[in-house]
């Protein structure tokens, strides 16, 4: 009896074992090969993949054209998009047809997108079609990467190079993690942020090594929870909440935390940013802290007057309120002479702002460094280089 019980209970684990395998759907099995386009067979290897439940969509090593394309959910179960080759966008603005997006998922449940390989953007075109630097209201170029709408979902161990825009947009997601990937993109190279989350919730980024040619990391509205966890930045400006403010109705922004990482030569270190004449807004509970800033401008920076470019009007002072905010433990060197500058709105003030263990120090010539502070009196303790709040504007 004991051994047929064993029996039965080996045949009923192996069951288990096959009814739960992950099922692989390979692109080669859809006619994709590399250096060819493989548009078609990726969106027949996901509709496939997605219609089971417990799947794995793979792209081997190699190197692929790949057109525009929607990844979407929901599927039946877990999905996993293994990446191992690199794949190549069309370098014409003109092939997207007004899309402002290369490669997007969409509306899926437990994604683990992974693989090491790399999404090539091949902005180098792009670029020189930018005008956001020179109008308000500009047209959009295609991200490399959107995750829309994700739920319970892990990216890790890719690359994204010479996005033509942003690198990778976060919309909409809830319980996201994004782990060990890399960003690249010259320092000239206009409006390619890093990451930018916008709308999502319970957000994580660690070990991200980003170097591009805006914000390394952008905070935009109605984002909550995020916590940025030992992320190397450079070139790039910085790791930024915001701009907030430019449109009518934007959401609160609360619970950002920015915890250790390496700021190296980059425009500004970690900032808040709001436009003047901005209509009403919420920006609370965001703290920096344990970070170095190595050769960086402007490493710490409240900048509520925030206007590119002389793109609006700072007659009417910025609405969006500042609050419950703190900058602890921030150490090395500073590029410019103000290394510290907390420039709040006269329409309103911040309020509750901490500057605790600051060492910043300035090698170049007028002297050591400085600090200002403008509407706002932060509570101050630990070392202060500079002396907090010094220069008057």
């Amino acid at each position: 009896m004991g051994e047929n019980l064993s029996i039965v209970t080996i045949s009923l684990l192996l069951l288990l074992a096959s009814t739960n395998a992950v099922q692989v759907f390979d692109i080669k099995s859809y006619g994709g090969q590399p250096n060819a386009d493989i548009t078609q067979a990726l969106t027949k290897a996901w509709t496939a993949a997605c219609a089971v439940a417990g799947s794995k969509v793979v792209i081997s090593t190699g190197t692929y054209k790949l057109g525009v394309v929607t990844l979407l959910g929901p599927c039946k179960g877990a999905i996993e998009f293994n990446l191992q080759g690199t794949l190549e966008a069309p370098s014409d603005v003109a092939s997207f047809q007004g899309k402002d997006f290369w490669v997007s998922f969409e509306r899926i449940d437990s994604l683990t997108v992974s693989g090491g390989g790399v999404f090539d953007g091949k902005g180098q075109t792009a670029w020189q079609k930018n005008n956001c630097n020179q109008e308000y209201n500009c047209k959009i170029l295609p991200t490399n990467i959107r995750f829309d709408f994700l739920t319970n979902s892990i990216v890790r161990d890719i690359q994204s190079k010479d996005s033509k825009f942003f690198h990778i947009n976060v919309l909409g997601c809830k319980s996201l993690q994004i782990q060990h990937v890399t960003i690249t993109a010259p320092g000239n190279s206009p409006n390619t942020d890093g990451i930018h989350i916008g709308r999502s919730s319970s957000i994580t980024i660690t070990d991200a090594n980003i170097g591009t040619g805006d914000d390394c990391i952008s905070i935009g509205d109605g984002t909550q929870d995020v916590t940025i966890n030992q992320v190397t930045c450079g070139p790039g400006h910085g790791i930024s909440v915001g701009s907030l403010g430019k449109y009518q109705n934007e959401q609160p922004v609360s619970g950002i935390r920015v915890i250790g990482g390496t700021l190296s030569s980059t425009e500004n270190g970690v900032r808040i940013k709001t436009w003047p004449a901005s209509p009403p807004g919420i920006a609370s509970d965001i703290h920096f802290e344990n970070i170095i800033m190595n050769n960086v401008a402007n490493p710490i920076l409240i900048d509520q007057g925030y206007c590119p470019n002389s793109q609006c009007s700072t007659k009417s002072p910025s609405k969006v309120k500042i609050s419950n905010v703190s900058f602890k433990n921030i150490r090395g060197t500073s590029s410019t002479k103000e290394a510290v500058k907390l420039i709040c709105s006269n329409g309103v003030p911040c309020q509750q702002v901490v500057v605790a263990d600051i060492d910043l120090v300035y090698k170049g010539a007028g002297g050591s460094a400085t600090s200002s502070c403008v509407n706002v009196k932060p509570a101050i303790s630990g070392k202060q280089n500079p002396p907090a709040c010094t220069t008057k504007q």
